[in-house]
């Protein structure tokens, strides 16, 4: 079987392995932000639908957890905002009744929360992975670059409210810019607002793979050190990427150049990655690498020393 919106599993520096449930087209965000690892593209509005219907989400789900896989979550992620999809619930539903032996996750730009329905169809995740940015509007709209009519203290309200009912672990990541959103002013606001949520963990990220604008720079280790320090009491800890960090193929690929270009939609990855994702060596990939360059399929971009290859 084809899958379409499943991807993975990932070998995920913080879940373990995760099978990844893709719920929103690619790139369907309602922000923009200039960090974003699928590139940039304007944002759509807050309004909910089914982007992607239940049942193709819970036919592809229950065909593979049938074979009962060894996976540490099923997280709902991918190449897009999974809290605009209105089948939300229902999907985590199928999962919990269908198969409640495995962990679900969600990975989420936080930002609608304020909404009743949001919170209520999140409850039953076992763990909520929410971003948050920034804590004034002048930040967030730098940053996430907003659909117009998203209203910074009404996300960290919703929020706020989702921590003090939801039963699961909260892991709320803070993604550092330099020279934005590390200011003294902004992390003493930081403080004070994750104190109110009373996350299970803060995670401190950074650039570590190219984002939707070229001016975001990586914030240095001892930059993050010190927000880490700053941000005391509250239970932080930094995260970065990793080579260990990949992606998985569902089965072993005929396809090398499909395969390839299937995952690097999602995310742009180094030649080492590439080969683990493909099961494949690097002297097998990297002439295909080369081609699909060449044929202008793919470009190559620069981080930190790396060289990362995505679909144009």
């Amino acid at each position: 079987m084809e899958y379409n919106h499943l991807f993975g599993p990932v070998r995920s520096r913080r879940l373990g392995r995760s099978l990844g449930v893709d719920m929103i087209p690619f790139k369907t965000c309602n922000c923009n932000c200039v960090y974003c690892e699928c590139g940039g593209s304007p944002p759509v509005p807050h309004t909910r639908a089914e982007y992607v219907p239940s049942d193709e989400l819970t036919g592809e789900l229950d065909k593979y957890l049938s074979g009962k896989p060894e996976i540490d979550y099923i997280t709902f992620a991918g190449s897009g905002e999974p809290t605009l999809n209105s089948a939300l619930g229902k999907v985590l539903g199928f999962v919990k009744n269908r198969f409640p032996l495995y962990h679900t996750a969600l990975l989420t730009n936080g930002t609608l929360f304020h909404l009743a329905a949001v919170r209520e169809e999140t409850l039953p995740f076992d763990l909520v992975c929410p971003s948050l940015d920034a804590v004034t509007p002048e930040v967030f709209n730098r940053i996430n670059r907003p659909y117009p009519g998203l209203d910074l203290p009404k996300i960290i309200a919703g929020l706020t409210e989702f921590s003090r009912s939801f039963k699961g672990q909260l892991w709320i990541e803070v993604f550092i810019v330099p020279g934005i959103n590390d200011t003294r002013e902004e992390l003493k606001l930081f403080r004070e607002v994750l104190t109110a949520m009373q996350p299970t963990r803060v995670q401190l990220n950074s650039l570590d793979r190219p984002g939707a604008c070229d001016w975001v720079i990586p914030a240095g280790f001892r930059t993050l050190s010190a927000i880490a320090q700053f941000l005391q009491p509250l239970p932080v800890e930094i995260i970065a990427r990793s080579a260990a960090d990949v992606q998985q193929p569902l089965s072993h690929p005929d396809n090398l150049d499909g395969t390839i270009l299937h995952q690097l939609r999602r995310r742009p990855a180094t030649v080492e990655e590439i080969a683990v994702m493909c099961s494949a060596t690097i002297n097998e990939v990297r002439p295909i690498l080369d081609r699909l360059t060449g044929e202008g399929r793919l470009a190559e971009s620069k981080v930190n020393r790396r060289t990362f290859y995505r679909v144009i």
